[in-house]
């Protein structure tokens, strides 16, 4: 039955995000296990890693929320379901989730959607847009935190015919590990970011959006200054701004303002992100809204680095608090700042413990094997 499997993933862009590497990692799966791999997007950072050898990249403009090109793109579909002959087509994102409905229904093939964010609504109409990922004859669900979302907010559109479940989303535990870092190529990174002494370093990783917290950590690190008395540590804010320049420029006025220039250094991205935790000590999460899974920690984790995340979202699921990380209280400076007030001060025997009970739990919960193997799994069954 294997061999017949097609799966035709559509996602708007394939880049860097959760829901982008993990559609990557299906893709790459589904060869090796005898099936035929097609992905639908519009571009991105990761096009250029993709096997085409394994898996068929199509580029259509499904980034789009324009009533008409969902049309265009739903016809474009069912001449590419129907050539290509594709058994199950997997949507990862509304716009194209409403193209993909409507191919599949008028192909009779099977629809999956993976349910990745909250997609914040206000009124009927934005409801009904976000519904489409409930629409599907498979829902996942990437955590038990947007599991019980859905089942909150989207409860009249789920019936006994449809398949609701979770699957954990899963990082690569093999490049997410410390021991296969140069420590040349640390040398090389500290000097780029412009880190000369030996002073531990706090890095916060995440696009640069009011909603990841970048304010709050800021505060934070100017509370835990003034409790220490001095410049203890550095801290290194890594994101991009993704043009949201005014929100940068608020964040650079709030580091001159509590005189932390000297301190905190931004930096734009980083190639090797598993280097950039690996030259870190602590890492930080400071979301103020609830992320869906929070790949910072798990990743933070896998490297056997010391996480500190808001205790709200998935951080709740894949930190085990006070055993492989920290949760300190969601949208308070203060008690993120003694967090990392704690963090600094731990002995190296208890920081390496945690660090090595957190890879445990990554390997064990979320890896991107099992990811996939679930994944795949389910696809066997909807086709069963």
């Amino acid at each position: 039955m294997s061999s017949n499997i097609k799966v035709l993933q559509v996602i708007p862009k394939l880049g860097y995000g959760g829901a982008e590497t993990g559609c990557y990692d299906i893709a790459h799966y589904l060869p090796e296990n005898g099936c035929e791999s097609f992905i639908v997007t519009s571009g991105g950072e990761l096009t250029k890693f993709v096997d085409k050898k394994k898996v068929k990249l199509i580029k259509l403009p499904v980034h789009s929320k324009n009533p008409l090109l969902i049309l265009i793109n739903t016809i474009l579909l069912i001449g590419i379901i129907l050539f290509f002959k594709i058994s199950i087509v997997h949507a990862r994102s509304r716009a194209p989730a409403w193209s993909c409905l409507f191919a599949t229904k008028l192909t009779n093939r099977k629809f999956v959607t993976t349910f990745h964010g909250t997609y914040n609504f206000s009124g009927k109409f934005k409801k009904f847009y976000n519904s489409v990922m409930v629409r599907s004859d498979l829902i996942i669900a990437g955590s038990n935190f947007i599991f019980s979302h859905i089942k909150e907010n989207y409860s009249e559109f789920l019936t006994s015919q449809k398949k609701f479940l979770v699957i954990f989303r899963g990082i690569n535990v093999d490049y997410f590990d410390s021991s296969t870092k140069l420590e040349n190529d640390e040398k090389n990174l500290l000097q780029k970011w412009n880190i000369h002494d030996e002073k531990k370093i706090i890095l916060m990783p995440g696009r640069l959006t009011s909603w990841k917290g970048q304010e709050l950590f800021i505060e934070a690190i100017n509370l835990a200054k003034i409790e220490l008395g001095y410049e203890a540590f550095h801290a290194v804010i890594l994101g991009n701004d993704q043009g949201r320049e005014l929100y940068k420029k608020k964040l650079i006025r709030l580091t001159e303002q509590y005189r932390l220039t000297n301190q905190i250094k931004f930096i734009d991205h980083c190639e090797d992100m598993a280097l950039a935790y690996k030259v870190s000590d602590i890492i930080v999460s400071a979301s103020i809204e609830p992320e869906a899974f929070g790949r910072v920690a798990v990743e933070a984790q896998s490297m056997e680095k010391l996480i500190i995340a808001s205790n709200i979202g998935g951080s709740n699921e894949t930190i085990n608090d006070e055993k492989t990380g920290f949760l300190f209280k969601s949208g308070d400076a203060v008690s993120l700042s003694k967090k990392i007030i704690r963090g600094l001060t731990m002995d190296e025997t208890s920081i390496n413990l945690m660090g090595k009970k957190g890879r445990d739990n990554i390997i064990k919960k979320f890896n991107v094997e099992k990811m996939c193997f679930s994944t795949y799994s389910e696809y066997k069954r909807l086709l069963n």
